[in-house]
């Protein structure tokens, strides 16, 4: 079992979440997008959430300003900071309230959620942004199934087992705490959450 764990951790990297989310949304909703549509906000997506912070953590790491792979709570305010600004352009400059809120109000939701993290960071506590993301993409999934009627009982299932898991590997790896798991967890799923009184309450 320790072998399997960290397969999830990396699998469900949270640099990797906003792709699937993206992926996800787009496979249920295809037929109501041009394809070059799609493609123009999923590269969008892949740019600004995966390929400029992946470059930008190696570039800190080279410039000494992180000493250590897994970013402690001091280490990571930076990061956090510059991903919640690449977040801030991808919501104002590739989505649009009125063409994909779901995607939308799920971005800002991930905006809101990195921003509680960085604030956490700021006072000396440390949350786990990978029980942060998997949280925030469970709770998406459960949104576009309930807003297209659609059951994804199973799929929702899959990613709260796969969330265990997360949740596991981390306390395993010695990484998190147990409190610093659910603190995760709290970050990710309450900014979805309160959203839905703002989009998905007043359309059911």
């Amino acid at each position: 079992m320790k072998k399997i764990l960290p397969v999830f951790a990396y699998l469900f990297h949270p640099l990797f979440i906003p792709a699937y989310a993206t992926l996800f949304y787009f496979l249920i909703t295809q037929n109501f997008f041009y394809r070059h549509e799609i493609y123009l906000v999923f590269i969008q997506v892949l740019i600004l959430t995966l390929l400029l912070p992946m470059s930008i953590f190696y570039l800190l790491r080279s410039l000494g300003r992180l000493k250590s792979k897994m970013v402690d709570q001091k280490e990571r305010r930076l990061p956090l900071a510059i991903y919640s600004l690449l977040l801030l352009f991808l919501i104002r400059y590739s989505f649009s309230v009125f063409v994909v809120p779901e995607l939308y109000y799920y971005f800002l939701g991930t905006l809101i959620s990195t921003m509680l993290a960085l604030t956490l960071a700021l006072f000396g506590h440390k949350a786990s942004l990978h029980m942060a993301g998997i949280s925030s993409l469970t709770l998406f999934t459960i949104s576009i199934s309930a807003y297209y009627h659609i059951q994804f009982l199973f799929l929702i299932a899959f990613f709260i087992v796969c969330a265990g898991m997360v949740g596991s590997s981390r306390l395993v790896g010695k990484t998190h705490s147990l409190g610093e798991v659910i603190l995760g967890a709290l970050v990710g799923i309450i900014p979805q959450v309160a959203l839905w009184f703002v989009w998905l309450l007043p359309a059911l």
